[in-house]
């Protein structure tokens, strides 16, 4: 079992930037493949950044290629979301989410595939 708690959201204007961080307890972190989704209201849930358990390979979504940064401290249990340049459409509440992997090196870019996820953390960017 692991628990994820998301933190770091709030309101920013656009062309602004905000840093989330999840924090994981239970099993060792790097056991875990990990993900950022995000879900803004009347939508549903989709990707936003995945990393590998070791950290060596990463995925975005075309939407925020380039100005998200997803990195994860396994020595602290934590993962971060850095966001740059963002826009009024990256407003949602962005989720953590952990998928148990014996391959540290893959990554996974499908909700259904993960295991655990976190309550959540709003994001809004005003225009």
């Amino acid at each position: 079992q692991v628990q994820l708690v998301e933190s770091g959201g709030g309101l920013v204007q656009a062309g602004g930037s905000l840093t989330l961080s999840c924090a994981t307890s239970g099993r060792t972190l790097s056991t875990y493949a990990m993900g950022w989704f995000r879900q803004a209201p009347g939508k549903e849930r989709e990707f936003v950044a995945a990393i590998s358990g070791n950290g060596a390979n990463t995925y975005y979504a075309d939407s925020v290629k380039g100005r998200f940064t997803i990195l994860r401290d396994n020595a602290k249990n934590t993962v971060l979301l850095q966001m740059k340049s963002l826009k009024p459409e990256d407003t949602a509440i962005y989720y953590c989410a952990a998928k148990i992997t014996y391959y540290s090196t893959t990554y996974y870019s499908k909700d259904v595939y993960y295991d655990y996820w976190g309550q959540g953390t709003q994001v809004t960017v005003s225009s």
